[in-house]
């Protein structure tokens, strides 16, 4: 898995039928940072990072990606 985070994060919300609103309320960020990353203009923040992963029970690696999501 060699995507950059824009993608990896475009297909973890395609896989799991999450809109950009839904996974920010989910996660606990704003719509718009979302939007961004998305975009390519920013990544999150470690802070952020470790949150998405354990509020998804998935390794960070996944969004690093690092590794396939298991």
């Amino acid at each position: 898995m060699d995507l950059p985070f824009d993608e990896i994060l475009r297909e973890f919300l395609i896989n799991n039928n999450l809109t950009q609103t839904a996974f920010a309320n989910i996660v606990g960020i704003k719509q718009s940072q979302v939007s961004e990353w998305l975009s390519g203009k920013a990544k999150p923040s470690y802070d952020i990072l470790k949150k998405m992963a354990l509020t998804f029970n998935i390794s960070a690696d996944y969004f690093l990606g690092i590794k396939d999501c298991e």
